[in-house]
C-alpha cells in the first residue's frame, strides 16, 4: 500500500512541475513558421483528376480478354509519381506510367481483364500507389461474364 502511495504522490509532483514548464518552451516564430509550412504542403500535392473511375465491361463470355484505359491530368502542383498499380486479382493487369507525370499533363492507366475461369457478375479494384494526398487512388472495373459453353463430346 505505501508503494502505491509513494508512486502516485511521485507522478503527481512530476505532473505537476512539468505543467508551468510546457507554455514557456514554445517559441511563438516556431509556431507560426509551422503553421505557414503546413499550408504550404496542404496546396503542393500532385492530384490525379480522372473522367471516371469505374468502368463496366457489360457483357462478355468466359475466357474473353478485354481492356480499358482511364486517362487523368495531373491537376496538382508538383509532379505525379506512380510507384504501383496491383489489382485485387491475378486476372487484372494494370499498366502505369513510371516516368513523373508534370502539373497540367495527362497520363493514362491501360487495364485489361482476362474473364478465362470467371462467371457471373465480376467486379475487380486496382489501387494506385501515388504521392498524391491519400498516397493511394482506386479504379474499379465489372462485367457481367457467360459461364463458358460445355462441349458435346457425343458426335453422331
Amino acid at each position: 500500500m505505501k508503494k502505491y502511495g509513494l508512486l502516485f504522490t511521485l507522478i503527481l509532483v512530476v505532473l505537476v512541475s512539468c505543467k508551468d514548464n510546457v507554455a514557456s518552451k514554445i517559441n511563438e516564430d516556431n509556431l507560426i513558421k509551422a503553421q505557414q509550412r503546413d499550408v504550404k504542403l496542404e496546396t503542393e500535392f500532385p492530384v490525379m483528376s480522372f473522367n471516371n473511375k469505374d468502368y463496366d465491361f457489360g457483357t462478355i463470355d468466359a475466357g474473353d480478354i478485354v481492356e480499358t484505359v482511364f486517362n487523368f491530368v495531373n491537376t496538382g502542383n508538383t509532379d505525379l509519381i506512380i510507384t504501383n498499380a496491383k489489382a485485387t486479382c491475378g486476372c487484372t493487369i494494370p499498366e502505369w506510367p513510371r516516368a513523373p507525370i508534370k502539373p497540367g499533363k495527362k497520363g493514362l492507366i491501360k487495364v485489361k481483364f482476362n474473364s478465362r475461369g470467371k462467371k457471373n457478375k465480376q467486379s475487380k479494384t486496382i489501387t494506385l500507389t501515388t504521392n498524391t494526398r491519400n498516397g493511394k487512388e482506386f479504379l474499379k472495373i465489372k462485367a457481367q461474364v457467360n459461364p463458358a459453353k460445355k462441349k458435346n463430346f457425343n458426335k453422331k
